[in-house]
């Protein structure tokens, strides 16, 4: 696959631009069908904000506990291809309707927001249904499982006037302001290089990510054709279902689970445009598992504005965490996860700069498109970054499968294979 992948979508532009364009004419007719769905009303300020989520797994019990947190709110629904997930839910929250088919949580009338935390490969279709149902939405990063996906679902939400908001955690935090605030104030003047890295680690002979299999996930408990969503058929795999991270046709690696949240921060708080290339090195060198998506990564974004954006990551080592650096002529910011960020001046350039550790406080994501389903004001992880940082790290996992630096122009002309 990897020394065709690029040079056949190119022999097949013509082809995938008419491909591009019937998704695009796709999402405007939904995007019209929603307009005739009867729409979540108005909230008032205090009026309680009901919810129903699509997916509850590992991320989305995360997701669960966060607004069961928030006053105000009330979880009421929840759908899941898989009952042992139905069942663990019924036990957090007492009276919540369950059902298999995502659909039927739709038709409710009285859900104002809907939380999809589904497997990547599933984000668009809960993405368009939930929008096309006339709900506002919480979609869990990345965006969606591909670049023509990512342009039909931000045609969706922008011909919509639903409030969505994309799991990109970052974009809330106190680390955020601060950073964005002295990069406006002028206290890192040129940025020519970014760095960015995330490193973990797992016990020898246990590779990130893998998960047991319960013994009640058979055939009989699961939705398998809801699961697969298209992709070829082929006999229930409960490995395949409880692991879909290690598997490019149901997720994009380390770079949709990990590297989106970095690229988006440092996106936005740069107010960077969408990469002009993109290269990515690496493999499956911590644990031979049978994965197919690499462990350990080396990532280089050009950006058409003279900067370049670097990000490694490994899945043998956790010593240096996760972290940014922001290189400037007149400073440099660092970032890491769940700490204030910090800032040093470059005294060549800015003799009097200080020292500066920064002192907002999060804001909490969740609390943000909740406050935002009152308010209807934009939330800080729109569709728009949702899809520019989709296309960011589609072509980093681009580059690698077909082992050759990849333009903006290469990998929205691509169709995707499964």
């Amino acid at each position: 696959m990897g020394k065709s992948i690029i040079s056949e979508s190119l022999c097949l532009r013509r082809a995938n631009d008419s491909t591009r364009r019937t998704f695009l004419k796709q999402a405007a007719m939904g995007t019209a069908a929603a307009l005739v769905f009867p729409t979540s009303s108005v909230l008032g300020a205090n009026d309680r904000v009901r919810v129903g989520m699509i997916g509850v797994g590992d991320r989305g019990s995360d997701l669960l506990e966060q607004v069961l947190a928030l006053p105000n709110v009330e979880v009421v629904a929840m759908a899941d291809v898989y009952s042992r997930r139905r069942e663990a839910v019924k036990k957090k929250v007492p009276n919540i309707q369950t059902f298999t088919d995502h659909r039927r949580l739709l038709d409710m009338k009285d859900i104002d927001g809907v939380i999809v935390a589904s497997p990547l490969h599933i984000h668009a279709r809960h993405f368009l249904d939930t929008i096309a149902a006339g709900k506002d939405l919480y979609s869990e990063k990345t965006m969606t499982w591909s670049i023509p996906e990512a342009e039909k679902c931000l045609a969706a939400a922008t011909a919509s006037n639903r409030i969505v908001q994309i799991g990109l955690q970052a974009q809330s935090s106190g680390s955020f302001v601060d950073a964005k605030q002295w990069i406006q104030n002028g206290w890192v003047g040129k940025v020519t290089h970014v760095e960015s890295w995330l490193s973990r680690n797992t016990p020898h002979g246990h590779g990130q990510w893998v998960r047991g299999v319960p013994s009640d996930c058979t055939a009989q408990n699961v939705d398998w054709s809801a699961f697969l969503n298209g992709r070829p058929d082929r006999p229930f795999d409960p490995y395949r279902l409880i692991n879909w991270r290690l598997f490019w046709e149901f997720s994009g690696g380390n770079c949709t689970e990990n590297l989106v949240h970095q690229i988006a921060w440092i996106m936005t708080v740069l107010e960077l445009p969408l990469p002009s290339a993109a290269y990515m090195s690496g493999g499956i060198f911590s644990e031979k598992d049978g994965r197919e998506v690499p462990d350990t990564i080396a990532v280089t974004f050009d950006f058409p504005v003279d900067i370049v954006v670097t990000w490694q990551s490994t899945f043998s080592n956790k010593h240096y965490g996760l972290g940014d650096r922001i290189l400037g002529s007149d400073g440099t910011i660092e970032h890491h996860l769940e700490e204030r960020a910090q800032y040093w001046p470059e005294k060549i350039n800015r003799t009097h700069g200080e020292d500066t550790l920064g002192n907002t406080p999060d804001q909490g994501h969740m609390r943000n498109w909740i406050d935002c389903i009152h308010s209807r004001k934009q939330p800080n992880a729109p569709a728009e970054l949702g899809y520019r940082s989709a296309v960011a790290v589609h072509m980093a996992n681009l580059s690698y499968r077909s082992k050759k630096r990849v333009t903006l122009e290469e990998a929205k002309a691509y169709a995707p294979e499964y």
